[in-house]
């Protein structure tokens, strides 16, 4: 038996490097999917004029990086603020309602951006019922005499982008707050530091890579918003491309803004991966224990909950009572239109097709990952990840370019050769909707199961080996079942997503073809709200279902 195992070892190694190549190969393929798009839109750029450079440069260039400059730094405070305080405040603190606010404060998530800009827009009209109140207590008649600033503005586009995304702090700063050791927050209060003060000396500064990476992804969510900054009349770098394309039909211009936008969003990256570069935390486990929340009165809980339950308010309550009040009003004047039965089904046929190429190219490139680890593997994961980074307006152009391009050679090719025109194969069949979802959410797929495949620990993988498993039979029969959870968490979140997108669908979708996002979008733009209420109602509400697993998995964290 003992002569046996050095014949044996060297034939599991070899056919598992073998696998791994395989593997390695295919995750090239996906890497390759992710970044055709810009390679194409690299190419399409370089089509324009010397002077169309200039005239970008000149006159667009500047007004959108300006304002894209300031919509970032306004969402990032408020963002950085709402997300770090509530979850100091739900963690450090025990008041009544706590346990409901920690997973309350989620539910903002559920709420796409473009759609918090639809319903305030009404909600705060100066004819509205919020400012005939203000007008009626005040003793006022007309908006002439009293009326609210315009939401229509700067200002207003940051508070209402902040009070949506502040989650995507919340949740990883949390997370840092209730593995601080316990121990330190005892050290600091015995050397005479108060509970607010050991916020800020203690609490704060360990937090802030979670603070710094929940920013991050706040700000890519606020790259890729079309719909609320158009709404609100702001003319972000992501609007202009839009536009640009659009209304002026000027794909060349579109591809260089887009181009240089997709520049400065990797720069952005790549400076906020380098600022934290350092920063580290560890702490032993065996002798740490987790933050205590501290008792407080019952007049301070009150106060406590009702500061935690504003963004809560303001960020999903109000908007989702609105959209519920004006949807049933909507039911009883005209009932349910009949073209959201079709809505509904290109909306669940697109989600679903690209939530599957999602998944399954994620979980390639995943796998090949945990199979031959190495710079290789590595560049390639980073490679298909890309698309996360870039917004749905940059996706989509470079999307249009690849495929159009595709449909023509097919097109000529089948002419040429039988005679028969095929058309748009995949421009008017929603492939490339489903594409351009694929390139955008693939970093969700491939990070998600990454992360579920990294907790299954190697001596599985040789265990199955030594019982005689190929490759695929590990990963069918171990890692599959093991990463089931990680699998189908990234495919929710990938799924509701992709109900969610609205730049990419809107500039791809095939001609008669809605969604609810589009056809949000299409009555916001032309000001009958009433029309799109079902619609948006709709789309919160399947919205809400990674708000619930993120709460589920935070508390079976906490119960771990």
């Amino acid at each position: 038996m003992p002569a046996s195992n050095p014949v044996a070892e060297p034939s599991v190694v070899s056919h598992a490097g073998r696998s791994g190549r395989n593997w390695l190969a295919v995750s090239a393929i996906a890497a390759l999917i992710v970044i055709l798009p810009i390679a194409g839109l690299a190419l399409e750029a370089l089509k324009g004029s010397a002077g169309l450079w200039a005239h970008l440069f000149s006159s667009i260039l500047p007004v959108a990086l300006v304002d894209t400059i300031i919509l970032l730094l306004g969402v990032g405070v408020v963002t950085a603020v709402l997300g770090t305080t509530t979850a100091w405040l739900v963690t450090a603190y025990d008041f009544p309602g706590r346990r409901v606010l920690e997973w309350a404060l989620l539910l903002p998530l559920a709420v796409p951006t473009y759609i918090i800009a639809y319903a305030y827009l009404d909600i705060l009209h100066p004819i509205g019922s919020v400012q005939g109140a203000i007008r009626w207590f005040l003793g006022y008649e007309t908006p002439r005499q009293f009326r609210l600033p315009d939401i229509r503005s700067m200002t207003g586009c940051i508070l209402l982008l902040g009070f949506v995304l502040y989650p995507y702090v919340y949740i990883p700063t949390r997370a840092m707050f209730l593995t601080q050791s316990g121990n330190l927050v005892d050290a600091a209060r015995t050397l005479g530091v108060s509970r607010r003060a050991i916020f800020w000396r203690v609490a704060l500064p360990l937090a802030r890579p979670a603070v710094a990476i929940g920013v991050a992804l706040a700000l890519m969510e606020t790259l890729n918003d079309v719909g609320a900054a158009e709404f609100l009349g702001v003319r972000t770098m992501t609007v202009s491309i839009y536009t640009t394309w659009i209304t002026r039909t000027d794909l060349p211009g579109a591809s260089q803004i887009a181009l240089a936008f997709l520049l400065i969003v990797v720069a952005l990256v790549a400076i906020e991966r380098w600022a934290r570069r350092k920063q580290r935390y560890a702490t032993d486990a065996r002798r740490s224990r987790g933050l205590t929340p501290q008792k407080v009165p019952a007049v301070k809980g009150i106060l406590l909950f009702l500061a935690g339950a504003m963004p809560v308010l303001l960020g999903f309550a109000a908007p989702a009572l609105y959209l519920t009040t004006e949807a049933w009003k909507r039911y009883q004047f005209a009932g349910l239109s009949s073209r959201l039965v079709g809505e509904a089904i290109s909306t669940l046929t697109i989600a679903i097709l690209a939530t599957v190429a999602t998944i399954s190219l994620g979980l390639v490139v995943a796998y090949a990952t945990r199979l031959r680890p190495g710079k290789t593997s590595a560049t390639l994961l980073r490679m298909s990840t890309v698309g996360y980074a870039a917004p749905g307006t940059v996706v989509a152009i470079g999307v249009l370019i690849v495929l159009a391009c595709l449909d023509r050679f097919i097109d000529s090719t089948a002419f040429d050769w039988f005679g028969v025109s095929t058309g748009l194969l995949f421009m008017g069949s929603g492939a490339a909707v489903v594409y351009a979802l694929t390139v955008r959410f693939l970093a969700i797929s491939a990070g998600g199961i990454e992360a579920g495949l990294s907790r299954i620990p190697m001596s599985f993988d040789h265990a199955s080996r030594t019982l005689g498993q190929s490759t695929a039979g590990t990963f069918r029969h171990v890692h599959l079942p093991l990463s089931k959870a990680a699998i189908s968490a990234a495919a929710l979140l990938v799924f509701v997503d992709c109900i969610k997108e609205l730049p990419a669908t809107l500039l791809l979708r095939p001609l008669n073809v809605e969604t609810f996002a589009t056809h949000l979008y299409g009555e916001a733009a032309r000001g009958t709200y009433e029309e799109a209420s079902i619609a948006a109602l709709a789309i919160v509400v399947i919205s809400v279902l990674p708000v619930i697993l993120l709460s589920k998995v935070g508390a079976s964290g906490r119960g771990a």
